[in-house]
């Protein structure tokens, strides 16, 4: 399982790491939020209404799910159990209380945090995205404070200076998590 504040880079790490290596399987989460220019449902995010994102989370049917800037999201529980079960490697992209939810329900899971190279760096890559309002962006820094310090909660920890050897290192410890009997990453 991945995780960090928003900005420092899961998705391009995520998306690298599936590009490098196709056998890890990467789960797809659920949001209520609308699509951002270039992403595609089912590839990037389930796109799904407030209403049916409630059913499923009232259903069980997510294995973590949390509320950040407005939006939901959510991993969807079956797809993660039955990779696990045919002994694929399972990759999670999520946020920090979703990160929470999963070490509860699954405690064998792997943990890792990935954290920016600076503060600068960070506010650097939000304010550099373009695709949301400056209120959005100021409530995405004011929670990145509070998520960076959730570093501790975590397995590991590795700081995205550059996503080819996070890439090499996020693989490395799938593999050794993957040996040592953990469930997911």
């Amino acid at each position: 399982m991945l995780s960090g504040p928003s900005g420092v880079g899961k998705t391009t790490v995520v998306r690298e790491l599936r590009r490098r290596h196709r056998h890890v399987w990467v789960s797809v989460s659920v949001t209520t939020r609308h699509p951002r220019p270039g992403e595609r449902d089912g590839i990037d995010y389930w796109f799904v209404s407030p209403q049916r994102f409630s059913e499923m989370a009232s259903r069980g049917e997510l294995l973590e799910w949390a509320e950040f800037a407005g939006n939901s999201y959510g991993t969807p529980l079956a797809p993660v159990l039955e990779h696990l079960a045919a002994g694929v490697p399972v990759l999670l992209e999520i946020e920090i209380e979703g990160a929470r939810q999963v070490r509860a329900r699954m405690p064998d899971a792997l943990l890792v945090f990935l954290r920016p190279p600076s503060w600068d760096e960070l506010v650097r890559r939000l304010t550099g995205r373009g695709t949301e309002s400056p209120e959005v962006v100021a409530a995405r820094l004011d929670r990145a404070r509070v998520e960076l310090a959730a570093e501790a909660e975590f397995d590991v920890a590795l700081e995205n200076s550059a996503v080819g050897s996070v890439c090499d290192r996020l693989l490395a410890l799938m593999g050794s998590s993957h040996s040592s009997d953990r469930k997911a990453t």
